[in-house]
């Protein structure tokens, strides 16, 4: 589709020659802005098109080390309009010793972007004259992944060319891509399995580098954590060894003008396997944000060599590394415990004809997050939602015993006050042999029967403090708390939470009261300058103001045996 700009009103705003390198961006960005809000948003959602604003594209550059050489060739994979490469090219000219050449071979899929790219490329040909720098550019309107995988089975591709790059700078695009697509075979081939396309060029373009190539990359910050992406990381982080991380406190300013809602972080990493001693945290508000937050971490911190995941963890400041010292005090798993975590088994859009709005004769309880509400169950409630769930043989096998369990709500947002949310699910409040939970919940329980009713207080208090909850924002970039998550996180003894849940009455208490439970009863740190950060944390964090007042008398008794 046509962008409805003509090659003769392209020509007639390109400049002759910028000796100035932010003249030389500013244009470049302005030929972004002009043209991304005429981009087709059908086609945008397709390919996961997101234009690269000047200021990322020049914290990108800026995070490659080593431009000290004779000769470059750098990959841009997705190039766009090229801001990538402008950026790049701009980093390079200001180098005490600039290259003697520099190739740049920049893949863009959209046909209809290749004008505007081509003229981001000539400006920067008229750029590197400028510094004596020898520039031969080219763009292919090829599929970056298809062509890449050719590349890397020499048996299956037909031309002589051997790709190789000393530098990669990659805005990839960003999509799910099924079990049966194109891609989802393309990458199998090189032995990767991803259900999202962003990993794959992440993946093509490190394979195409060559020893001691440099990748800086903006990506979702997803696959640092989770199943989807574990066989990623692991391979990722064999073949190549992190640098430089840069996070963004918002998620929406990096893209502000595109409307990007994704978490997005910048890295940068080398093509080596021995890793390096540490890694550059950094993070601000905004790329162009003159406050810059930096943290030096060991390499082991980030990334534990023990680790079985391959969890990237990042710790951006020091009161990040006091959250990481904090959790390290917990050493039991849920194995330990005796408990498990799964997730909810009803997919209300699956059991549509058994759904109905309220509880009847002959239904069960359906439980949603929006039953979710400030420690407990308030069931039923206010809400469009089907809130009952017919009793049949078809939905026996979505069921479970009406006894006591952890609910946690699995979808959340950086920006809401809690990541993580957990409520008791109280049997005792429902008249039902049976309950269902709905497929955005996540439950815990013993060997798929429930816990005591002190037990999943004292869970449930834990997994709401604000020392859990920061520790996960630590580590967890998208919007879900899946039950891998918890699976991974570690906890106190069964002792310390059934101690913790008999403090628990029917009411749950402040945030700030059980932050402070939490550092005395569990910790033991009440006077240590880590504690009573945590403590100053949770005010920010806090979902009520003042402790609620406990009920004098009539409290069910709470039980100490695991299983009800």
């Amino acid at each position: 589709m046509s962008l409805n700009l003509t090659s003769s009103q392209i020509q007639a705003s390109k400049p002759i020659q910028y000796s100035s390198n932010t003249a030389f961006l500013n244009e470049v960005d302005l030929l972004r802005l002009r043209i991304t809000p005429k981009i087709d948003k059908v086609k945008q959602q397709k390919w996961g098109q997101f234009f690269t604003p000047f200021p990322v594209a020049d914290l990108m550059a800026r995070m490659f080390q080593n431009l000290n050489l004779p000769e470059i060739s750098l990959l841009d994979a997705g190039a766009g309009m090229g801001s990538l490469s402008a950026a790049f090219v701009s980093i390079v000219c200001q180098q005490p010793k600039p290259p003697d050449s520099l190739r740049i071979i920049a893949y863009e899929i959209d046909p209809s972007l290749k004008e505007y790219l081509k003229q981001t490329l000539e400006l920067c040909t008229q750029q590197c004259e400028s510094y004596k720098i020898s520039l031969h550019w080219e763009i292919r309107t090829l599929d970056f992944i298809e062509e890449g995988v050719n590349q890397l089975q020499p048996n299956l591709f037909s031309a002589s060319e051997n790709l190789s790059f000393t530098h990669a700078i990659i805005n990839p695009p960003y999509f799910k891509i099924n079990a049966h697509s194109k891609y989802r075979s393309l990458l199998r081939s090189i032995n990767l399995e991803t259900s999202n396309i962003y990993p794959g060029f992440i993946q093509v373009a490190t394979q195409l580098l060559t020893d001691g190539g440099e990748l800086v990359a903006i990506t979702p910050r997803s696959f640092c954590n989770g199943l989807y992406f574990r066989e990623f990381r692991k391979r990722f982080l064999r073949d190549m060894a992190l640098r430089q991380v840069h996070l963004f406190d918002s998620r929406l300013l990096p893209f502000n003008d595109q409307a990007v809602l994704q978490e997005t972080m910048i890295f940068s990493a080398i093509k080596q396997v021995e890793k390096e001693s540490t890694v550059l945290i950094n993070s601000s508000c905004s790329a162009d944000d003159d406050l810059i937050r930096t943290h030096t971490v060991p390499y082991t911190t980030v990334v534990h060599p023990d680790d079985p995941e391959q969890f990237i963890r990042i710790v951006p400041d020091a009161y990040s590394q006091e959250i990481l010292e904090q959790m390290a005090s917990f050493q039991c798993t849920l194995l330990d415990l005796g408990l498990c975590v799964s997730t909810g088994r009803v997919v209300d859009f699956r059991a549509k004809e058994y759904l109905r709005l309220l509880p009847e004769a002959g239904t069960v309880p359906l439980i949603y997050p929006v039953h979710c509400s400030k420690g407990y169950l308030e069931y039923p409630t206010s809400t469009q939602k089907h809130q009952a769930l017919v009793q049949t043989e078809q939905t026996a096998n979505l069921l479970l015993p009406n006894e006591h369990y952890v609910l946690t709500r699995r979808f959340s947002a950086k920006e809401e006050k809690k990541r993580v949310v957990a409520v008791v699910y109280d049997a005792n409040s429902l008249n039902s042999q049976w309950v269902g939970f709905e497929n955005h919940l996540n439950y815990f329980h013993h060997q798929g029967k429930g816990l005591s009713l002190c037990l999943a207080r004292g869970l449930t208090a834990y997994l709401n403090s604000t020392l859990v909850d920061s520790f996960f924002r630590l580590f967890n970039g998208n919007t879900q708390v899946n039950a891998t998550d918890l699976r991974n996180l570690k906890y106190p003894t069964l002792k310390q939470l059934l101690e913790l849940g008999e403090k628990i009455g029917n009411s749950f208490p402040s945030q700030q009261t059980i932050d402070e439970l939490i550092q005395q009863d569990i910790l033991k740190m009440t006077n240590s300058r880590e504690s009573n950060s945590i403590i100053r944390r949770s005010l920010l964090f806090s979902l009520t103001k003042t402790l609620s007042k406990s009920h004098a008398s009539g409290s069910r008794s709470s039980q100490t045996n695991v299983s009800s």
